[in-house]
Order: structure tokens, then C-alpha cells, then sequence
């Protein structure tokens, strides 16, 4: 059964300030994507592809930490968005390894056709980069409070 994109794309909040024109754009630039449980979306260190929204399912965002080895960062979830560094103009690797919880099904969005449209169509772009400015800013903080933690956590095991 074939989905309807754009009718998909426009029941998301993500994209609700956008035109007819611009969701039959994005959707042309989309593909479904669907991932058992323990199956890798992407590793960190990994060249970064795809921009990926999350429809269904749960996910373990982790980072490897030297010393300490992967650490799970945060839990992804339906309308979460992951693999955001493929449209940063200086990042050129994944940060995080992402592994499905459970079955999931995602939106795949191919970042380099992404980011030229997002380029062609101020509007768009602006919309998008708006959405991954609060995206990034999130993790940002998710991930220096886990460290925080782990930091704390050996130095107690240093001192006792």
C-alpha cells in the first residue's frame, strides 16, 4: 500500500506553515524507511545521508564516550527528527549511533536535495532551519547533562 506523502507531510506540525507547492517538493524528496528492533539507522563517525522523522516506534540515541564507552543520550520518538547534522554546512559525520527500541518507521529525506531546496526556497529553508535550531538545542542539552552525570559519577568513584 503506497502512502500518500504529501497528505502525511501536512498532518505533521513540523510542517504546517508550508504551502501546497512545498509539501509536494519535500514529499518528492521523501521515502519511507523501516527498522526491527536493534537494528542500527546510523552509527556515529558514519557519513551523514539522510535527514529522518520519525512516524513510529522508539529509538536509543547514544554517543561514545571514551572511557566509558556508548552512552544512551536520549529515547527518540514519533515526530522526533534524527540525523539533523546532514544539513550543517561543517559537520561532516554523524554525532550520535541511533538504534531501534522497536519496530519503527521513519520518513528518510535525502540531505544533499534537501538542503538545495531549502537553499532555491528561502521560505522553506527558513521553516526547516527554524524546527532544527530547537532540535539541535535540545540534544545539546540533553547530552552536557549526561555527561555532567557522568562526570559526577566518577568522581565519586575516584574519591570513595
Amino acid at each position: 500500500m503506497e502512502v500518500d506523502l504529501v497528505a502525511l507531510l501536512r498532518s505533521i506540525p513540523w510542517f504546517v506553515e508550508l504551502s501546497q507547492r512545498q509539501l509536494e517538493t519535500l514529499a518528492s524528496l521523501a521515502r519511507e524507511r523501516y527498522l526491527a528492533p536493534g537494528e542500527s539507522l546510523f552509527q556515529e563517525g558514519d557519513y551523514p545521508d539522510f535527514l529522518y522523522l520519525v512516524l513510529d516506534g522508539r529509538a536509543s540515541v547514544e554517543i561514545n564516550v571514551p572511557s566509558h564507552g556508548p552512552v544512551h543520550i536520549f529515547q527518540a520518538e514519533p515526530l522526533d527528527i534524527l540525523g539533523w547534522s546532514v544539513l550543517t554546512p561543517v559537520v561532516r559525520q554523524r554525532t550520535t549511533t541511533v538504534r531501534a527500541l522497536t519496530p519503527m518507521r521513519l520518513l528518510a529525506f535525502e540531505g544533499k536535495a534537501l538542503q538545495q531546496q531549502c537553499e532555491t526556497d528561502p521560505h522553506l529553508g527558513y521553516v526547516i532551519t527554524r524546527r532544527l535550531a530547537n532540535v539541535v538545542a535540545s540534544q545539546l542539552l540533553l547530552t552536557r547533562l549526561h555527561l555532567m552525570e557522568i562526570l559526577m559519577n566518577s568522581s565519586r568513584e575516584t574519591v570513595g
